[in-house]
């Protein structure tokens, strides 16, 4: 029997598909969910890591004790 996984919170999923690697339905369903539930930050591409001071809402995202 194949856990809900709408009822799963993301954690939750993640957790099972690390478990059951090879359960495509359980992959789907987590990339659904993190399409639905991601805080994505769109940013054109930069040259540098340098280029990356531009973004500071980026650079916060990924260490926020960024300054």
């Amino acid at each position: 029997m194949k856990p809900n996984f709408a009822a799963m919170t993301r954690k939750e999923l993640r957790a099972y598909l690390l478990a059951h690697r090879n359960d495509e339905e359980a992959f789907f369903a987590y990339v659904d969910r993190s399409e639905v539930e991601a805080n994505w930050i769109e940013l054109p591409s930069v040259e540098s890591v340098e280029g990356l001071q531009q973004f500071p809402e980026f650079l916060k995202k990924i260490d926020p004790e960024t300054k």
